[in-house]
């Protein structure tokens, strides 16, 4: 479908419902096997809920927060909101009780959708505390045991409401325009306050129709298969693992969660995901350490399919007939058991939500695995460009997508122009008129444009690291190297305004536990992190990456951390960046006394 073709949102779901009508559409667990709803059930319930929501009073620019796990829920509860011209404000299942009465503040939400018992109780916390929120929608019962002070009413009900009223949905978004507010998504907080980045209809639809043209070559409409594990509340999956898929007709499943993906990825066997760069740097790591066990004749070829892989890709005519004939062997023996882990069709990878290192990159591509890195912001609806299968440049995130103008400011800030441009934060004038200045969204992103006309991104503008002596340091590159290690899970480089560079370090979990069973020591973070021994076992990794750094990019100091970064203790985004500035409140002064003598 060309979302040219469609003025909003819900329009474009209603018209893939009346063309696919009875063919399985999102697929869900359940007694422990998936099971489907069709387009014309998903679009009928959607029907029904914006018709029981209109009923309880919401109406066009109304907000609706929405917090659930990825579900055929989630869709149908997006499109709904919508549907009625209100707003969706999806919110992060990690939240805290206050990110949660943030968004619900910021954006004056007038109801929310949750999804059941376990999301329910921040959520609850905050809610009681939320000035405008008049009422929530369940989609299962929650076991309440006492009043909040908001009227709940359930899934069912809403529905069965809906249902008794008028049908007349589909008038409903007929009136919908593509400048209409969609969506208001919080920015992941990396960089401090999460703001409501306000998203028109068009700019989600310019989307979808930039990725369609992209990926013209790589898809076949109504035949994809999506498994979907990425937080939808995130504008990433919001797009690419949502609209996106209505876009081409394809089928979503829903990943029971990121412990159980590697299992979901073998039974529903997708042909396109969207997933962050840390997926790849843990997935590189388990190949990696597997190998390495496996030792002798396995570990040989797949070091021979590796080192093959890596030279057809980056200069293909130094294999020889011989080497193209032990490639097309190795293909058979090692690529092909590696797909089978992913499912077996997958295509490709799409890569998005922070930069991908080229290291990580190369390797699966050497052994097979399409990866097609991107790049984009909340800001941007998210996308701003892509590469397409077939033309894969790892070091870059492609060229920009149809419709989207991008240019290289003085400085190296790269700006965007287009459609997919927010209409700006939610309730503050003045940070919308710093991002956006005579029509170019300011990205804070540092990058060029090659010639072939791919974006390369360098860094990011308010990460980049001063060091006493003026020299420039990009550390989300330095940050990347030291994570290739096996030694090193996490890492984050520190040093602005400082002689040299100093790391905060979180050990490998496997790595950490066999030292510390070999030497006698408690295993764990807490215990190790000041232990002298584990941290000299550590010290080489960081030796090996400083060998091929420049002298101003070198670790010359390290600590390790006490806790390894995550969504829990607010240390990691939903999409798996870390929060600096978290970090550096908790580890600030522990960095700088590395400098000490």
């Amino acid at each position: 479908m060309n979302p040219d073709s469609c003025a909003n949102l819900p329009r474009m779901l209603f018209d893939q419902a009346a063309r696919l009508g009875d063919r399985p559409f999102l697929w869900a667990k359940r007694d422990g096997r998936y099971r489907p709803l069709s387009w014309r059930q998903a679009a009928a319930e959607a029907s029904r809920l914006s018709r029981g929501l209109r009923a309880l009073g919401i109406g066009p620019g109304d907000r609706v927060a929405l917090i659930a796990e990825n579900r055929p829920e989630w869709l149908i509860s997006d499109v709904a909101v919508m549907a009625a011209g209100a707003i969706t404000v999806p919110a992060y299942t990690t939240n805290a009780p206050d990110d949660h009465l943030h968004v619900l503040t910021n954006s004056g939400a007038k109801a929310a959708i949750v999804s059941g018992p376990r999301l329910a109780p921040p959520f609850l916390d905050a809610a009681r505390r939320a000035p405008r929120l008049e009422f929530m929608v369940a989609m299962e019962p929650l076991g309440l045991r006492q009043d909040i002070g908001v009227e709940i009413h359930p899934w069912a009900e809403v529905l069965a409401r809906g249902g008794d009223a008028p049908d007349d949905a589909a008038d409903m978004v007929a009136r919908l325009k593509r400048t209409d507010s969609a969506c208001i998504i919080h920015t992941s907080g990396t960089g401090g306050t999460p703001k409501g980045v306000m998203l028109s209809h068009g700019a989600i639809l310019s989307n979808c129709k930039g990725a369609l043209e992209a990926f013209a070559d790589g898809i076949v409409e109504d035949e994809e298969v999506f498994l979907s594990f990425l937080p939808l509340s995130h504008s990433y999956e919001h797009t690419a693992g949502q609209f996106f898929p209505i876009t081409i007709g394809a089928q979503i499943y829903y990943a029971e969660g990121a412990e159980h993906l590697a299992a979901n990825m073998v039974e529903v066997r997708p042909t396109i995901m969207t997933a962050v760069p840390r997926l790849y740097e843990t997935l590189y790591q388990r190949i990696t350490l597997g190998v390495e066990r496996a030792a002798g004749v396995k570990e040989k070829l797949f070091l021979k399919t590796l080192e093959l892989g890596k030279r057809k890709y980056q200069k293909p005519e130094s294999l020889g007939l011989h080497e193209r004939l032990v490639d097309a062997v190795l293909d058979r023996l090692v690529r092909r058991r590696l797909r089978a882990r992913f499912g077996g069709r997958l295509k490709f990878f799409l890569s998005g939500g922070a930069p991908l290192s080229y290291d990580i990159g190369l390797f699966f591509t050497a052994l097979g695995v399409n990866i097609l890195q991107g790049y984009g912001q909340t800001e941007t609806a998210p996308v701003v460009s892509c590469n397409p299968p077939g033309r894969v440049k790892l070091h870059t995130v492609g060229p920009p997508f149809t419709g989207v103008e991008v240019r290289i400011a003085g400085d190296g800030e790269i700006l965007v122009r287009g459609e997919l441009v927010m209409q700006g934060y939610w309730g503050d004038d003045a940070a919308t008129a710093e991002a956006i200045r005579d029509g170019w969204l300011h990205t804070g992103d540092i990058g060029l444009i090659d010639e072939d006309g791919y974006l390369q991104i360098t860094d990011r503008k308010k990460d980049i690291i001063v060091n006493s002596g003026g020299d420039n340091v990009a550390p989300q590159r330095i940050e990347g190297k030291l994570t290739l290690e096996p030694e090193i899970s996490q890492a984050m480089v520190y040093g602005d305004r400082r002689p040299y560079l100093v790391a905060l370090i979180v050990p490998d979990e496997e790595v950490m536990g066999r030292w510390a069973e070999a030497h006698g020591r408690p295993a764990g973070l807490a215990a190790l992190a000041g232990d002298s021994g584990f941290h000299r076992a550590i010290a080489p990794a960081v030796e090996r990456v400083n060998r091929g750094l420049s002298a101003i990019e070198r670790v010359r100091r390290f600590m390790l951390a006490r806790e390894a970064f995550g969504m829990e203790n607010g240390l990691l985004t939903p999409t798996l960046k870390i929060r600096r500035h978290k970090i550096k409140e908790i580890y600030g002064a522990a960095l700088e006394a590395l400098y000490g003598d």
